[in-house]
């Protein structure tokens, strides 16, 4: 098997039409579990979109996990513990452990919310990537 795998997840309109999540019981419209589906060991990351007025509808926390949501699209707004703040396409928002959140995508707005969120554990990174290698004398293939 080699060592790296491709998943067609559709373009931004096209992630509405998903249905997942990590249990049968949170799944919902517009999400979509890409770690269920790829050979994925230190990282997890879904796709997930809300329509005008949706919302989670509960919070969460993780006392391990790290996420980062990258917001491609849309306008809405995060709840992070005591604090409200708006997302909209190019937010990035880092949550560390233990830290309340959840999200919608505003009432008013013109389009869907869509995100990424990426999640990882475990070990801390290097501060610069110490594993990379470096092939100038390669040919590049096109």
């Amino acid at each position: 098997m080699s060592e790296y795998e491709i998943l067609d997840i559709g373009g931004l309109d096209e992630w509405r039409e998903h249905f997942g999540g990590f249990r049968p019981e949170s799944s919902r419209d517009g999400r979509r579990v890409v770690d269920q589906e790829l050979t994925m060991q230190y990282i997890g990351m879904t796709v997930n979109a809300l329509a005008p007025g949706e919302e989670a509808g509960y919070w969460h926390r993780h006392s391990r996990v790290e996420e980062l949501y990258v917001f491609l699209g849309g306008t809405g707004q995060m709840g992070l513990d005591d604090d409200v703040v708006d997302v909209k396409a190019g937010s990035v928002v880092r949550v560390g452990q233990g830290v309340w959140r959840t999200w919608r995508c505003a009432p008013d707005a013109a389009e869907q919310l869509r995100w990424l969120c990426i999640r990882a554990g475990g070990e801390e990174l290097p501060a610069l990537p110490n594993d990379s290698e470096r092939a100038t004398d390669r040919p590049l293939p096109w």
